[in-house]
């Protein structure tokens, strides 16, 4: 089996036969790089709570309850982000990307979508150093991640198709 195919079941079964194990340690990028997805989860995290709470409008009430979902959803990863940055023996950060709430649903869900595109790129590449050094666990931690990213962003989608059926 392809070493990029692997779950990380099958790295625990292929050490256990033998296998050379993996040795804790991240370079400085993929920390900085996990760090930059902490950041924005916080970022996510605060900005979708908030348009839970001030969205308005006929769409407000299934918008309201998506973005309180999904404001968990992040949460969630921030904290597994932050725990492997802590097993490599660093600090995660605690400080939001810049947040963005705006003023219409749809303008919420236009820089929703645009988060969720961000978080998809760079999840991506974290999985693709992660992958390059040798990783695998970190990879499929962001794995992980990234398909729930990739589920927000169809769901923002989703609802901002629905409000241009409305002509809202």
């Amino acid at each position: 089996m392809p070493k990029e195919l692997l779950t990380h079941a099958d790295v625990i079964a292929e050490e256990a036969k033998g296998a050379k194990p993996y040795s804790p340690g991240a370079s400085k990028k993929l920390i900085d790089l996990m760090n930059a997805g902490a950041s924005r989860e916080i970022q996510v995290a605060i900005q979708y709570i908030w348009q839970h709470i001030m969205a308005r409008g006929i769409m407000s009430e299934s918008v309201s309850k998506v973005l309180e979902e999904t404001a968990i959803a992040e949460m969630k990863h921030y904290e597994k982000i932050a725990e492997r940055i802590d097993y490599f023996g660093q600090r995660p950060t605690t400080k939001p990307a810049e947040i963005k709430f705006g003023d219409s649903i749809k303008e919420m869900l236009e820089l929703d979508k645009k988060a969720e595109e961000e978080a998809i790129k760079l999840y991506k590449e974290i999985i693709s150093v992660a992958k390059a050094q040798n990783d695998p666990t970190t990879a499929f931690i962001f794995q992980e991640i990234l398909e729930q990213e990739e589920d927000h962003h169809y769901k923002f989608s989703t609802l901002l198709d629905k409000d241009k059926a409305m002509h809202l």
